[in-house]
């Protein structure tokens, strides 16, 4: 899921005592050391839900490897993907769908149905799945085969070598999006060695760069569309399952639309001059204080019908904490300690307002020298409804100083547009997930990371996200240090994805 540009974090170091799993592309090295879309928010129609008080506790499945051959499957293509380095400029997205094509035709794809479309340095992948429709628009599952860049001197273990440990797989993009894309590709193969045969055609496409420019998204979306009409987007880089604290499941959404992404670059120039002749303006001083201004400014709450919808869906099997806050919020807005609790928490601040934050600041020249210029980005994810044109000048607004420049950086996102729930696929889905979690509520949402879903949307072919994780938020380090997916979620997560398709395609 696109949350670029990626966080700074600081180095951390870890006091544990573990048995540590290195797994490498030449095989198992075990040693002793001492020592994971945001996705919160909102659409539609109300969610499907039964008790809180008969779900089962998720964690109950044991915190270790898959133990069904697909599932096994899943954890190999992972590692595999992992160990690809698919950052932006590395062109690496090229090696890693050459992997992908390889299973793909070895599970029993025809090499007419599988290709690889170079866009630039990186590109995307389509398979085709034959199904008994030849003529009916196509289902497509949506993923991505690349990551942000991770820095090894700032990792605690090299982000581009998967090791199991403590019940996970750690590794850059083993959560976004890796470990979904992974958990597909275990399923088709599956089918497609079962002799399953779907209603329509199945399409996998997975682009090469929804992490920054969506060039490829972009391409992939447009050659598909052209190419005839398409029932459905199914994206398994959005959606999910969250856990609580007790390690149980509280709430699966699906998401059906996402904030706008954008980036603001904010630029202040100055003549200069000698390091031991200050005068009465600074650069780098300045844009501090515009910064911290930015930083402080909370845009008003919102709540849309679609938002009202999530909140009062979402509060029956939330924590209690939450759940009080979500219903004062959903009757409320102006309620200031609600929306105070809300957005105290990482994964629901993004449900009720726009937030904007400085991720990125560059300026100087010389140690000894005054600065002569300083350039910052603010990056925004914006409640829909609201233009970015207009956030541009609350922007300037905040900063308050006319010497500060402020433009918008064109990065190839596009302006949210939601997706109309559709009845067939919200069965699909509750038929799934409630295989996996009896009765566990399903409800709409939104996430507050763009994804690839917004290309498809802006064509009008409707996306909803699905993915099978199911994790805590506490655990989600997507972007950052430490990205992990749990272990227990790959065996219930490739059977949800097979019993989606085998009830939304039968």
């Amino acid at each position: 899921m696109a949350l670029h540009p990626p966080a700074r974090t600081r180095k951390k170091k870890w006091a544990r005592k573990t048995l540590r799993h290195r797994i490498t592309p030449w095989g198992d090295l075990s040693t002793m050391r001492l020592d994971r879309h945001a996705r919160h928010a909102f659409l539609g129609l109300g969610p499907l839900t039964l008790a809180a008080a008969a779900l089962p506790a998720l964690a109950q499945i044991p915190a270790q490897t898959p133990v069904t051959p697909a599932g096994k499957e899943a954890l190999a293509v992972l590692e595999e993907a992992v160990a690809v380095p698919t950052v932006e400029g590395r062109g690496q997205v090229p090696v890693l769908a050459d992997k992908l094509k390889a299973r793909l035709l070895a599970a029993g794809f025809k090499p007419g149905e599988v290709a690889f479309t170079p866009v630039g340095e990186t590109g995307y992948l389509t398979a085709r799945y034959p199904g008994r429709d030849r003529k009916a628009p196509p289902t497509l599952i949506i993923a991505h085969m690349d990551v942000v860049e991770a820095k090894p001197e700032d990792w605690e273990r090299d982000p581009f070598t998967p090791v199991i440990e403590d019940g996970y797989l750690f590794g850059r993009g083993s959560l976004d999006n890796k470990g979904d894309l992974a958990m597909v590709m275990a399923t088709v193969m599956k089918l497609r060695r079962e002799g399953w045969v779907p209603a329509h055609d199945l399409v996998l496409a997975f682009s090469g760069d929804e992490e920054t420019q969506m060039a490829s998204t972009a391409a992939m979306a447009s050659a598909i569309a052209g190419a005839g009409k398409v029932d459905l987007v199914l994206n398994a880089d959005s959606g999910g399952g969250t856990l609580g604290k007790d390690g149980k499941p509280f709430v699966y959404e699906v998401q059906a639309g996402e904030k706008t992404y954008a980036d603001y670059r904010l630029t202040l120039s100055d003549p200069g001059g000698h390091s031991s002749r200050p005068g009465r303006t600074n650069p780098i001083a300045a844009m501090g204080t515009a910064l911290e201004k930015v930083w402080a400014h909370r845009f008003p709450v919102q709540v849309s019908p679609l938002t009202k919808a999530y909140l009062e869906g979402s509060a029956p099997s939330a924590p209690a904490e939450v759940a009080v806050a979500m219903r004062a919020i959903a009757a409320n807005p102006a309620d200031a300690e609600a929306a105070a609790a809300l957005s105290a928490r990482p994964e629901y601040v993004g449900v009720i307002r726009t937030t904007c934050v400085p991720t990125m600041i560059e300026g100087g020249h010389a140690p000894n020298a005054l600065p002569q210029s300083v350039t910052a980005n603010v990056n925004c994810r914006i409640f829909p409804g609201n233009p970015r044109a207009k956030v541009m000048e609350t922007l300037k607004g905040v900063i308050d100083n006319p010497a500060i420049s402020i433009e918008f950086i064109d990065n190839g996102t596009l302006e949210s547009i939601e997706s109309p729930l559709r009845d067939d696929v919200m069965k699909a889905v509750a038929t799934a997930v409630h295989q996996r979690a009896p009765g566990l509520a399903i409800v709409p949402g939104m996430s507050a990371g763009a994804t690839d879903s917004m290309h498809f949307r802006s064509k009008g072919i409707p996306a909803f996200g699905v993915s099978a994780v199911f994790m805590a938020p506490g655990d989600e380090f997507a972007h950052g240090l430490n990205e992990r997916l749990p272990l227990a979620t790959i065996d219930p997560g490739v059977k949800q994805w097979e019993t989606l398709l085998r009830t939304l395609l039968k």
